[in-house]
């Protein structure tokens, strides 16, 4: 699976739309509902569509607002991402490193933050995002949906290549495909009269969550928290929706089940725990996994400490705990729990939150 392209992307969706269109590129789907994008036909590029209207943006961070005409002239790289998949997050080296490598030949970066949860509609929290991700590109925030619904997009992370005359000339879906994207850039730039455009790739060194995910390896795919869309999950009780419940773990796991205990109110969108002391279980085979989460509370912080295995982690922590396994909810985000050194097994992961208040919303694996 080392080419496959891993996307958050409607599992229904049997071929991707595009504004403007006349053929599509083939495209495969692989193992766990992913999708693999077929090799784009050679060049010359073909005229995908033109750059919609980007005036549907609730707001800009990192910009005045930008415009199709006011763009005329320039090479444009639109990425559709939101600030908690980790499918959008592993890409950000490259686009940033892009961002920064081409600027002054012509190409601008534009990330639309396209949320999927409601709390990524929170500007406060899209601006701690964009600060902490270090990204100085324009971010159009595209709370409702207009952007999305312009380029009739349908995944995360979503790259769309214009040209300088205002045309989509090319578009890459999912994670992958970095040195073909850069080529294609330095072709667009070409043709738009830019000169000295140095040949060579850049090299980036993706860190914590941005790092690339080991696929060889990888055998368990995101799974939600929330009633709506959760899959294989093994505690005594159904889930029961809306409403408060104590929930209890069974003894053993299934690869890829999932359980709570404790006190929890299951949404939706993400599930609450109304007392302290609930935990989590997960049996998964990854070397990465991550939750999403956040006090359901502004300004709360809910201490909580992981397991696997029922030892503290030791040399398997991710970036957001220590060797013990503890730590702390702060913001509303993507978590690095675990990252383990291989051999990569079965785990039997375990959190356990030391204060009532946190709200779980998707685990993903990398």
């Amino acid at each position: 699976m080392g080419m496959a392209l891993i996307m958050k992307a409607n599992r229904f969706l049997l071929a991707a739309i595009f504004v403007g269109v006349s053929t599509m590129l083939p495209v495969a789907f692989a193992e766990g509902g992913s999708v693999m994008q077929a090799a784009p036909t050679a060049n010359p590029l073909a005229v995908e569509g033109k750059l919609p209207s980007l005036g549907g943006a609730t707001t800009w961070l990192n910009s005045a607002p930008l415009t199709a005409a006011g763009l005329r002239g320039k090479v444009v790289l639109v990425d559709f991402w939101t600030y908690t998949c980790i499918n959008s997050l592993r890409p950000l080296p490259y686009v940033r490193a892009w961002a920064a490598k081409y600027k002054d030949k012509g190409l601008v970066v534009i990330g639309v933050q396209a949320p999927e949860f409601s709390f990524e509609k929170n500007l406060d929290n899209v601006r701690w995002a964009v600060k902490d991700m270090k990204i100085g590109y324009p971010i159009a925030v595209d709370n409702d949906q207009a952007l999305w619904d312009a380029f009739r997009n349908e995944y995360w992370p979503a790259l769309y290549f214009v040209d300088a005359k205002g045309q989509i000339r090319h578009h890459q879906f999912g994670e992958g495909d970095y040195e073909q994207s850069e080529r294609i850039i330095q072709q667009l730039l070409s043709e738009a009269g830019a000169t000295g455009i140095a040949q060579d790739l850049v090299s980036v060194d993706g860190r914590g969550a941005e790092a690339a995910p080991d696929w060889s390896d990888l055998k368990s795919t995101e799974n939600y928290v929330g009633y709506a869309r959760t899959e294989n999950f093994a505690s005594s009780d159904d889930p029961v929706a809306g409403k408060r419940h104590i929930y209890t773990a069974p003894a053993q796991l299934a690869l890829n089940h999932w359980a709570l205990s404790g006190d929890w109110t299951m949404g939706k969108q993400g599930t609450v725990l109304n007392k302290a002391n609930g935990r989590i279980v997960y049996r998964f085979h990854a070397r990465d996994l991550h939750l999403v989460m956040g006090p359901a509370t502004a300004g709360k912080t809910v201490r909580f400490r992981v397991l696997v295995d029922g030892k503290p982690p030791g040399a398997s922590h991710g970036s957001d705990i220590d060797d013990q396994g503890n730590g702390a909810v702060i913001e509303q985000r993507l978590y690095q729990l675990i990252r383990q050194p291989k051999p990569i097994v079965d785990r039997v992961f375990e959190i356990e939150f030391l204060d009532p208040g946190v709200e779980a919303f998707v685990f993903t694996f990398g």
